[in-house]
């Protein structure tokens, strides 16, 4: 996975009736996009470290 600062990320849940969480990339710790990611959490603005897993997906910026 890569993504960079001002791309969102998107997870989706496993569970039937759970909501997708959705933040936008405040920092990239990898020069080349990998993670971890620092992500402020919609719609409560919480900010942590990302570790992407398999339900996680990238809308670029420029998207």
């Amino acid at each position: 996975m890569e993504a960079h600062v001002g791309d969102r990320i998107v997870v989706r849940s496993t569970h039937t009736g759970e909501p997708e969480r959705t933040g936008r990339v405040l920092e990239c710790h990898e020069p080349d996009g990998g993670p971890p990611y620092r992500v402020q959490w919609e719609p409560d603005g919480h900010t942590g470290l990302f570790y992407p897993a398999g339900t996680a997906t990238v809308v670029h910026e420029h998207d």
